[in-house]
């Protein structure tokens, strides 16, 4: 990544209220040019060029940090995130609220192309597998990268082929077997028949170097401990002893450590001109931030670059168009995703995580001056982004909602952005020890000492009498914009319950349907799942 930005010189401050998804609201000229100002940094980058990059590449655009897809299908189904319709702007055909309201069906673009983007990456690994040009270790790593793809058509859909050759079909699995495929796969790239304690991988074809843009053994294990821990909702069967074991595997190999005091990196969003504003992110929001890239936190990341590695649009998706003068962004962001109000209080004012997560309140540009919207809904010129969205539909304002921020922004950033986006990641490997535990236990206050190592890293202080519900609510706070939320409804048995403009959904729901083109061009062999 080149510390090459964009000068833009602003003819004018016009708003104009936007008529659907994605038409940035024009406010600038641009001249592109090497720059450098005083007191900002634009970050460095690594990059994943090997033979396998095709296949990792794979992740990105199969919507893990974008708009339209498997993100989306994630967060906005969940009690996390929404995106409010303001007038014509974000409406879309009600597609949206379907999602929130959990009415959505086989025709929806989203559910395809998440199915599309999924079976994409696969396709690429069977292609890989297929040909003779990489080695043993290589080899083991495609299997797992495929491995989790299914995980994620596991997760999604439940029931659907297992293809494992470029253009060869094959008949539709049933869920609990495509678990078992998933699980076989992982651990055969590890080279074990069980996950065992103590278990030797010495002999395991896949690295045990800490390079997180890759899948090595702890990878691997990271994936099967939340495979494990789901194993229940996937396949009817309990196995929260074997997640707790590979979760524990990555915690205690001493590769890893939590990013917490003194683990640093430089501000890439600071404003010089705004006290507030730190010179560097410590703990959990270096984790996350623009120059993550080798966190000591990251097992298994999806390498992300403005220039090398598109597709993480989080800056564009989550903030209000004049959001733009805060960061000096390359383009207009959209103004779309918001968290609930519920969500956002459910943190303590005193945890970091609050601070890093969210954007609230009045809002300031560069030089510290209030950022404006002179086409403001509320009677308020000034941004202020308000936790309390008034309505889903038709006519939400548009500075209503905390808006996520976890993946944090830099000075100069392009729509496409540098943030490397965490798979496995250390803290949640306590919490899927704790977690797993607690369950095969049948006592919640064996998770309590995981969950309050990473409380102590947010500033709070200890739980305690835990509780299924406090621990959920643990991890939301602590997952939160990981695309876990979803599925983390699903196994407490909340998702089907109700939240801000979202009934009572039905149980069918908890996994999508097969898309209805994907059924149409099967000529049979595809059948939908129920419900829909």
């Amino acid at each position: 990544m080149k510390n090459i930005g964009k000068l833009f010189i602003y003819s004018s401050l016009f708003f104009m209220v936007g008529s659907c998804t994605n038409l940035d609201e024009e406010l600038k000229g641009d001249i592109t040019k090497d720059i450098s100002l005083p007191g900002i940094s634009v970050g460095g980058g690594g990059g994943d060029s090997d033979i396998l990059g095709a296949a990792y590449a794979r992740l990105r655009s199969a919507g893990t940090a974008n708009h339209g897809s498997y993100y989306s299908i994630q967060e906005i189904t969940s009690d996390e995130m929404c995106i409010a319709a303001k007038g014509g702007d974000w409406f879309d055909g009600g597609i949206l609220v379907d999602l929130h309201r959990h009415t959505y069906n086989a025709s929806h673009d989203f559910v395809n192309n998440a199915w599309n983007g999924t079976y994409g990456g696969i396709n690429t690994c069977n292609e890989l597998l297929a040909g003779t040009a990489i080695d043993a270790g290589q080899r083991a790593q495609v299997r797992a990268l495929r491995a989790y793809f299914y995980m994620r058509l596991l997760d999604l859909y439940g029931n659907v082929k297992i293809i494992t050759q470029p253009n060869v079909d094959a008949p539709q699995s049933t869920r609990a077997q495509v678990f078992d495929f998933v699980e076989a796969e992982l651990l055969g790239a590890l080279g074990v028949s069980a996950v065992t304690a103590g278990m030797d991988l010495s002999a395991s074809p896949l690295s045990a170097a800490n390079n997180p843009v890759r899948i090595n053994r702890f990878g691997a294990l990271g994936l099967l401990s939340k495979l494990y821990l789901n194993a229940e909702v996937y396949a009817g069967k309990k196995m929260y002893d074997k997640a707790a074991i590979a979760a524990g595997l990555v915690i205690d190999s001493g590769v890893y450590s939590l990013c917490g005091t003194g683990c640093k990196v430089t501000n890439l969003g600071r404003r010089p001109a705004v006290a507030s504003d730190p010179a560097e992110l410590e703990g959990y929001a270096a984790v996350f931030a623009p120059n993550n890239q080798n966190n000591p936190e990251h097992v298994f990341v999806v390498f992300y670059d403005e220039a090398t590695g598109a597709d993480m649009n989080f800056s564009q998706m989550n903030l209000h168009y004049s959001s733009q003068f805060t960061w000096n962004f390359d383009a207009q962001p959209w103004n779309g995703y918001a968290t609930l109000e519920e969500f956002y209080n459910s943190y303590e004012n005193g945890d970091l995580r609050k601070k890093n997560n969210f954007i609230v309140g009045p809002q300031l540009d560069f030089g510290g001056s209030a950022v404006l919207d002179y086409a403001s809904d509320d009677g308020n010129l000034i941004l202020d982004y308000t936790p309390k969205i008034n309505e889903l539909v038709p006519n939400s304002k548009r500075e209503a909602g905390a808006r996520p921020s976890k993946f944090s922004f830099k000075q100069l950033g392009r729509p496409n952005m540098d943030n490397d986006y965490p798979i496995v990641r250390l803290g949640e490997m306590y919490l899927v020890r704790a977690e797993a535990s607690a369950r095969d236990a049948g006592d919640w206050s064996k998770a309590e000492a995981d969950v309050n190592i990473l409380r102590k890293r947010a500033g709070v202080a200890n739980l305690t009498a835990m509780t299924a519900d406090k621990f959920l609510s643990e991890r939301g706070r602590e997952m939160f914009q990981e695309s876990a939320r979803r599925t983390d409804l699903i196994r407490f048995g909340k998702y089907n319950g109700t939240w801000w403009e979202k009934p009572v959904s039905p149980a069918h729901v908890n996994i999508f349907p097969i898309p209805a083109t994907q059924v149409t061009a099967s000529n049979g062999s595809l059948k939908q799942n129920p419900g829909y």
